[in-house]
């Protein structure tokens, strides 16, 4: 494989990486003291074919193991230390940038105002695109983050952007990072002064800021910043996560008249400067996580640009002004503010006054977070909800509503949510919302429609209308609902993450009779992950006839403190189930079988096919996971069990589970098991971990 044949930067998996790495480099690597630092030499790689090729040419030459340890201290360092070729490598990658339309070239060159391999938030930097105009021929926020998005698909699809780990991320490895801060060097109109955790504590010199165009100082230590510096030129200036940081100097945005966008979150800031004024271009304004900051300037009122406004976990206790009228989107929280109103009336504000939300009549997205054990939030909510709804460019948002009435007022009332332009939403219903969504965290994707119901009594037509439109629903403390279906079936024709804790009067999650059945959509045909919590009354998931596309999709299933639950899957379930790769069962008391006889029956070998975790915990009457050994388990690797006493028998035989990998257990329960081929026995033995 020669160099000019490497172009393409699809990125390798570490496995095909060392492959090629030890192909170039030869015999050598293979010594066991070289070994190990060749690995951290193709960490350092990246994946990409055309750096581990040019790489290894150079360290296929090094026969020495102080050799490949300097080596490697120099591919650390670079490109402050010179290494042969690596200067040709970012000739070569440059192909790829040339290739990229023109909006997405600035798309990518952005991307280097961030450390190398940091992880940046995709809605962020997508805003930050928007706001500096990349996509300037789209005058609607949301249309512009959708062309955004598009872009850094591309841009990630050539390998000049990677995925994080994490599903909102995305970073920018080293060498790519080098090639896109000496390509914006090249451009004047594109300079850059990037030093970005590098450990600074004083300010760039004065020069330094008169001549870029964009600024990076995040993640440093900075203490202060210059009085006034001379910038006229200046688009972007990023000072984020400075922890250091306490004040700004009242003249600092002085001669920043063109400033677009300003990036001061996670600073210890107490306030904004008058000099806040000056910025009259500016579109995004970010001060989340200034936990100090106690107000906003009326001087803000200026900024009649803005787009952007972003004040979440600060200090600040009240919207009091007008904004802007071009704002976009605001985000907001009152988290901080205290559970109860002063007892003098007249020292008390509320938390937004009466048409501050309402004036903004350009916004597409609010987020608005409080603490929903807030007295103050409950007084004023019908009115902050009235206001909302009279938004008709909305098209996300983010609300607690304190009960189903405000919800309803929404519902009725607002323009976007009936005509369906409302694509995103996270809606909290009913109190006692201040735990975490576990669906969010469990998801590969991000879940964009969202709705929480706590503590409700009875069915109202208003959180039907909402489930019609989520991807996830959460059911909290439910009072006297029986079936989760008596929302209706056809409103979680959507739903593919479903979560149901403390409601005491669940029986069943899904009930279907014949009517239901001569309905053209199966009931939770999307449904992927499905969470079964402290239900005391649930017999069972499924009643009536079982329909064959119903959670035809459904991947993770956990039930915990479940003490009615009997029976797990409904006869003609489980055959249906070809996608479910995760079940949990814990804590409830009446299992005795996780598969019943009447559904071995009609059950098939190539049930379960692609079921990698099976855990069952806390099951004292649990005496099988199904009889005989039918199955044959082709995809489980992980069992994990826990005071299962009764358990006595495992459905393995010589030809199944061949990917099974690892049983964890406790000793006591280990030695109890019954078994009718020692072999078995001996191979399984091998893949415990037993405490």
């Amino acid at each position: 494989m020669d160099t000019d044949k490497l172009i393409n930067l699809k990125k390798l998996s570490e496995a095909d990486a060392w492959k090629l790495f030890k192909e170039k480099v030869g015999i050598n690597v293979n010594h066991p003291k070289i070994e190990p630092l060749a690995q951290l030499v193709v960490r350092e790689c990246a994946g990409l074919p055309l750096l581990i090729d040019k790489v290894a040419r150079t360290f296929r030459k090094k026969d020495d193991i102080h050799l490949w340890r300097e080596g490697l201290r120099n591919l650390r360092k670079w490109p402050t230390t010179r290494i042969q070729g690596l200067d040709e490598v970012l000739e070569s990658l440059k192909f790829c940038y040339d290739e990229l339309e023109g909006d997405r070239k600035i798309c990518f060159l952005y991307g280097a105002l961030y450390p190398e391999d940091c992880e940046i938030y995709i809605d962020n930097l997508v805003e930050c695109w928007g706001a500096e105009g990349f996509m300037n021929d789209i005058e609607k926020f949301g249309e512009a983050i959708d062309r955004g998005h598009t872009i850094l698909h591309d841009i990630i699809d050539v390998s000049l952007l990677e995925r994080s780990q994490r599903i909102k991320y995305v970073k920018m490895n080293k060498l790519l990072r080098e090639m896109a801060l000496k390509i914006s060097s090249q451009k004047d109109d594109f300079r850059l002064l990037v030093k970005a955790r590098e450990g600074l504590q004083d300010s760039p010199k004065k020069e330094e800021w008169k001549q870029a165009k964009r600024i990076s100082l995040m993640d440093n230590e900075l203490r202060s910043l210059p009085e006034m510096p001379d910038c006229p030129m200046l688009l972007t200036l990023l000072v984020q996560r400075n922890l250091e940081l306490a004040a700004i100097p009242e003249s600092f945005f002085r001669s920043m008249c063109k400033l677009r966008v300003l990036d001061l979150h996670g600073t210890r800031i107490v306030s904004l400067p008058s000099s806040v004024s000056s910025l009259t271009c500016l579109r995004a304004l970010y001060l989340n996580a200034c936990i100090h900051l106690m107000e906003l300037p009326l001087e803000m009122m200026k900024l009649q640009y803005l787009q952007v406004l972003d004040i979440r976990n600060t200090s600040i206790k009240n919207l009091t002004f007008e904004i802007g009228s071009s704002l976009r989107c605001l985000r907001v929280s009152f988290t901080n503010v205290d559970s109860i109103k002063h007892t003098q009336k007249k020292s008390w504000r509320p938390m937004i006054q009466d048409s501050v939300i309402s004036n903004l009549s350009m916004l597409e997205e609010l987020r608005i977070d409080v603490n929903p054990y807030n007295q103050c939030w409950d007084e004023i909510a019908t009115v902050v909800t009235k206001e909302v709804a009279t938004l008709t460019q909305l098209t996300t948002l983010r609300f607690y509503f304190p009960g189903v009435d405000c919800l309803e007022i929404f519902i009725r009332k607002n323009q976007s949510w009936n005509d369906g332009h409302v694509t995103s939403f996270r809606f909290y219903v009913g109190d006692n919302n201040s735990a975490p969504s576990r669906i969010f965290e469990d998801f590969d994707y991000k879940i964009t429609q969202y709705l929480r119901f706590s503590n409700g009594e009875g069915i109202d037509p208003a959180i039907s209308n909402v489930i019609t439109k989520a991807d996830a629903f959460e059911l909290i403390g439910h009072k006297d609902l029986q079936r989760l279906s008596d929302f209706g079936i056809k409103s979680m024709n959507k739903m593919r993450g479903c979560l149901i804790e403390g409601c005491n009067a669940i029986e069943t999650i899904i009930t279907v009779d014949q009517i239901t059945m001569s309905s053209s959509t199966a009931p939770l045909q999307w449904l992927e992950r499905l969470y079964m919590i402290n239900l005391l009354k649930l017999r069972s998931i499924w009643e009536g006839p079982y329909q064959s596309e119903s959670l035809a999709h459904l991947t993770h299933l956990t039930m915990d403190r479940c003490p009615s639950l009997k029976k797990i899957f409904s006869k003609g379930m489980i055959q249906q189930l070809s996608e479910l790769k995760y079940l949990s069962v814990e804590d409830c008391s009446e299992i005795e079988e996780i598969i019943l006889d009447a559904e071995e029956d009609i059950l098939e070998s190539n049930a379960l096919p692609k079921l990698k975790t099976l855990i069952l915990l806390n099951l004292p009457i649990l005496k099988g996971i199904c009889k005989g050994e039918r199955l044959d388990w082709p995809s489980l690797e992980t069992i994990k069990t826990s005071r299962c006493e009764m358990l006595k028998t495992l459905p393995f035989r010589k030809g199944n589970a061949a990917k099974l990998r690892l049983i964890e257990g406790q000793e006591a329960w280990w030695t109890t098991l019954e078994w009718k081929d020692t072999a078995v026995e001996q191979r399984l033995q091998s893949l415990c971990l037993l405490y």
